[in-house]
């Protein structure tokens, strides 16, 4: 019992949630980002051991009418499945009959709609039941029955994101505040009932800021940012989104997509890029003693753009005219600008120009395409 009650701390500690792909998009468990309650709890069945992702740990109400287990969201979503894993040890026909509801109405069971019933799960399996994308903030599992007990040793609640290019991209920042670090911010977990496992947040310092490569040159359509939930909503006020492909400045320096005026608390706010190009998508909060915090950043668009660009140099008479130093250089200052992922052709070898003009000492001009 002891041991149970230590295992049980650590999980408190943890977000379970897998992530899945699928066509169309991405498919993520959600549970872990939310909080659990329940009618009724019997000894140590506590309402969050159905999401601590360990299958021995269950929740358990005590016997009544209508049992039943509430997972908040803290928004809403759109729901594609439910999975429920029932207890091993004994009961297993306890959960037959229970109803899966999604909605909005967090005082009201019966308000919410029935996204399924469950008619049997065998003892430790796991089943899921497709929900359609039912809208909604609240999932419930209850049993409308006199007499019952309702125990659940996970829940999984998936929902379908569409394409994100920042998923799995190199995120850095200015400074890093505790355990917020940088890839927090695109880790799908927004952060709404635990900050700490789902948002980056820097020091408070002058002009914070927060970069995402991307990898490759993108057209991008829109960037969403979530502001945090839990305090200081205005901190993200005045933040500036850039896209481009420059470095100069942490990225900073880039054209800007947006200025983001206000998020109120646990939102996500779409800003529209129209297509702008870029490798690096960056946020910059300007200014003395700011925190620059997001809870999620995903980035839209199509890419990545392929282009072939004709090149022009103009280099001093006395300079190497070798091939494989010309391209070397050429990579150097590209690579300084951004620019590390290209690949460099001639489609025609460097020529020396002589131009004379009267009694003028002829200058060299070095062209190369």
């Amino acid at each position: 019992m002891i041991m149970r009650a230590f295992y049980r701390s650590l999980s408190l500690l943890l977000v379970f949630f897998s992530v899945q792909t699928i066509e169309g998009g991405t498919e993520v468990n959600i549970a872990g980002w939310g909080t659990a309650i329940q009618s009724t709890t019997y000894m140590d069945g506590l309402p969050v051991n159905a999401l601590d992702g360990i299958s021995s740990s269950c929740t358990h109400t005590t016997i009544q009418t209508l049992p039943w287990w509430r997972l908040d969201l803290q928004k809403s979503y759109s729901v594609n499945r439910v999975s429920i894993t029932n207890r091993l040890d004994c009961c297993s026909d306890r959960i037959n009959g229970a109803e899966i509801r999604i909605g909005d109405v967090p005082s009201d069971v019966f308000s919410n709609p029935v996204c399924a019933v469950v008619s049997t799960i065998p003892a430790g399996l796991t089943f899921s039941y497709s929900c359609n994308g039912m809208q909604g903030r609240y999932v419930f599992v209850d049993i409308n029955a006199p007499s019952s007990i309702l125990t659940l040793c996970a829940v999984g609640v998936f929902v379908i994101f569409p394409d994100n290019l920042a998923t799995g991209k190199n995120v850095t920042q200015s400074s890093t505040y505790s355990s917020w670090i940088p890839e927090q911010a695109v880790n799908f977990n927004p952060g709404l009932s635990d900050p700490s496992t789902g948002c980056s947040s820097t020091n408070s310092q002058t002009n914070p800021w927060w970069r995402l490569d991307l990898g490759h040159i993108y057209q991008v359509s829109a960037v969403v940012v979530t502001n945090r939930l839990d305090c200081c909503p205005e901190r993200i006020n005045g933040a500036e989104i850039h896209i481009g492909n420059s470095l100069e400045n942490n990225g900073n320096n880039n054209p800007i997509c947006a200025v983001i005026s206000s998020i109120p608390a646990g939102v996500s706010a779409t800003f529209v890029c129209n297509n702008m190009e870029g490798r690096y998508v960056s946020l910059f909060n300007p200014g003395d003693s700011k925190f620059l915090t997001l809870c999620e950043v995903e980035v839209y668009g199509q890419g990545p753009c392929l282009k072939q660009s004709l090149v022009k140099l103009k280099v001093n008479a006395g300079f190497s005219l070798s091939e494989v130093r010309l391209q070397t250089q050429l990579e150097s200052a590209l690579a300084q600008r951004g620019f590390s992922d290209v690949t460099l052709h001639w489609t025609q070898l460097p020529q020396q120009e002589v131009m004379r003009k009267k009694s003028e000492q002829a200058q060299c001009v070095q062209t190369i395409r």
